[in-house]
């Protein structure tokens, strides 16, 4: 999902999440999934790399929208 931020390739995107990428990111789930990610800002603070948004995005509970 990350690859399409910027129209790039999967192997172009590097294992570092920034600002923009993240808010992009959490953006992208939401209307994905139809619902709002309630994250902490530790959460956020985790989801600074790939696999900390991994690690994270996969503990969480979300009810989602139909599709």
């Amino acid at each position: 999902m990350l690859a399409t931020y910027g129209d790039r390739q999967p192997e172009d995107v590097g294992e570092g999440i920034d600002s923009l990428e993240l808010a992009w990111l959490v953006h992208q789930l939401e209307q994905h999934y139809g619902t709002v990610l309630d994250l902490s800002d530790e959460e956020l603070a985790r989801m600074s790399t790939v696999e900390g948004a991994v690690e994270v995005l996969a503990g969480l509970e979300v009810e989602t929208g139909a599709r």
